[in-house]
């Protein structure tokens, strides 16, 4: 029988237990729950705003937007971001779903800490940020009812959430700090590392080859 969690079905699909083990078996308890939550919030959002979503696609985007934090996929010289869209895109396209399936799937993961963009992309590109916003980042709460809010929270705790994701971010990116260049990402290296400097945008331009 599916499972349903504050209004909210999870596909009973072969695709969508297979992306559960796979995440589940990559993951700790905090990313996992976080994950699922994502998925969850995301859909909440999307049908408070009267957006259709396909459900098996948000769960993917959902399950798989941290994966590149942890070490079974994390590479070493690119965002974290891309690490878990391509796996969230290689999954998809294995289990049968379209190339522009895969690739809104793969915006929806390496978008997701862009604000504002991926809102005006597919539906499947923009519930992994409402997802994402609403877990990290408590943006827009009212869009959840409280009796929603409790029972996702139930089924997926966030014990310290906050102070455990920003060390899943950091343990996630600190060997590759150049990669949190252009990204808020960066806020979480200088808040961990005293020692860490962010590139300058405007001196990169001002310092830059071009000779005037």
């Amino acid at each position: 029988m599916p499972e349903t969690i504050a209004g909210i079905t999870i596909p009973d699909t072969e695709l969508v237990r297979q992306a559960t083990s796979l995440v589940r078996e990559s993951t700790d308890d905090t990313i996992f729950h976080h994950s699922r939550r994502v998925f969850l919030w995301g859909m909440l959002k999307s049908a408070a705003r009267g957006i259709e979503v396909d459900p098996e696609l948000a769960y993917v985007g959902g399950l798989f937007h941290d994966l590149g934090l942890t070490p079974a996929y994390a590479t070493t010289d690119r965002r974290f971001e891309l690490d878990g869209a391509e796996a969230a895109r290689g999954f998809l396209l294995e289990h049968g779903r379209s190339e522009e399936e895969a690739r809104n799937v793969w915006l929806a993961i390496a978008l997701h800490t862009t604000p504002e963009v991926p809102l005006h992309l597919a539906p499947e590109v923009g519930v992994v940020t409402l997802g994402v916003e609403t877990d990290v980042l408590g943006l827009d709460l009212d869009e959840i009812t409280g009796a929603q809010r409790a029972e996702v929270v139930a089924a997926h705790p966030r014990p310290d959430f906050k102070n455990r994701i920003l060390k899943a971010f950091c343990e996630g990116m600190v060997h590759r700090p150049d990669t949190t260049f252009g990204t808020m990402n960066d806020d979480v290296l200088a808040h961990f590392d005293p020692s860490f400097r962010r590139k300058d945008f405007v001196e990169i331009i001002r310092n830059n080859p071009w000779p005037e």
